[in-house]
């Protein structure tokens, strides 16, 4: 007897959690994906000292003689600093767009690959100036 009212106790609570959670409103959750992750503040932080570092290295590189073989900078790197900070701002802002867009399209793979590769593809410029330089 004692196991038949065991069964019908729990029988009854789990018909009760099932009418609890049919009627309960879910609350406004944030979505399960963030942005600004502090992965993802680190590596922008990296990626925006990077840029910085091939602005740097590209202005000193054409002070002694070089020139940009980006035909897509050339023109921004020839006006001076104010226009490689011009041509920096539009490469971040590019990378760090198409990261986003990877992201609010949910696609969350590829948008931490495609970061990764910015900041590998950043990182070999930056020695290739340094190298060129020396």
């Amino acid at each position: 007897m004692k196991c038949f009212l065991a069964i019908i106790l729990f029988a009854a609570i789990a018909q009760g959690q099932s009418l609890v959670l049919a009627n309960a409103v879910p609350p406004d959750a944030p979505s399960q994906h963030r942005f600004w992750t502090p992965e993802k503040k680190v590596s922008v932080g990296i990626f925006a000292g990077l840029i910085a570092a091939d602005a740097i290295t590209t202005q000193h590189g054409l002070n002694h003689g070089f020139r940009e073989s980006n035909p897509l900078m050339r023109p921004f790197v020839t006006r001076g600093v104010a226009g490689e900070a011009a041509g920096s701002a539009l490469g971040f802002g590019a990378g760090l767009g198409a990261v986003y867009l990877l992201h609010r399209t949910h696609h969350y793979k590829a948008e931490r690959i495609t970061m990764h590769l910015l900041i590998g593809g950043e990182s070999v410029v930056v020695a290739r100036n340094i190298y060129t330089i020396r």
